[in-house]
């Protein structure tokens, strides 16, 4: 599988530096921490995760992790909550080069939100969809830099900026999902395509007139 432009590498990497200041951390900071490095670790080996695995990959010793955790239970949650944090998917959002065309750089956001999507469900395979989605109303949040990349194309679209990022947040989730679209999800060219073109032919189709 490609690096993760999304949430786990990015928020892995995020969690190595921590741990490398773990003596240093507040409460809040090395919960973070340790929520970060346990996230990898849920999804390679599902709640079989050991709290001595996880205090490895924290560089932590095991009996910080409870002094920050009640029990292994609020080390999951934790990390599931971070899967769903929306500040690494927006980082990577807002490394897209400017530069592209509008068309190009929506392809580069959509493969973004696809990844963050594939690492979403192989965390449901891992822990399970009710510990995943417990609480969650939204899937996807609602992605402020692709809000952003709308409104920096005035009339590119007909909706407003917010309407256009919802509709094509929801487009790739709907033709992204195998549970939704089956075995053949769309690539994120076929997404933009579908939410710039549609799935006309472009051809103005003259209507046979009936004769009363």
């Amino acid at each position: 599988m490609p690096e993760l432009d999304g949430t786990v590498d990015t928020i892995a990497a995020e969690g190595s530096e921590h741990c490398r200041r773990a003596a240093a951390l507040p409460r809040d900071e090395r919960r973070a921490a340790i929520a970060a490095a346990t996230l990898p670790l849920l999804i390679a080996h599902g709640r079989d995760v050991t709290t001595r695995a996880i205090s490895e990959a924290a560089g932590v010793a095991e009996g910080t992790i409870f002094r920050v955790f009640h029990d292994k239970e609020a080390i999951v949650r934790a990390a599931v909550d971070l899967a769903f944090d929306p500040v690494p998917i927006e980082r990577s959002l807002c490394r897209i080069d400017g530069r592209l065309s509008l068309r190009a750089q929506l392809v580069e956001a959509v493969k973004i939100v696809q990844r963050h999507m594939a690492d979403i469900g192989r965390l449901v395979t891992a822990v399970g969809a009710p510990t995943v989605f417990a609480g969650r109303q939204r899937p996807l949040p609602e992605l402020h830099a692709v809000v952003a990349l709308f409104a920096s194309h005035p009339g590119a679209v007909r909706q407003e900026p917010e309407e256009a990022a919802r509709l094509l947040s929801a487009l790739t989730l709907a033709m992204s999902h195998p549970a939704l679209i089956g075995d053949r999800p769309l690539t994120a060219q076929e997404v933009v395509s579908m939410f710039l073109d549609g799935s006309g032919t472009g051809k103005r189709r003259v209507e046979p007139v009936t004769r009363g």
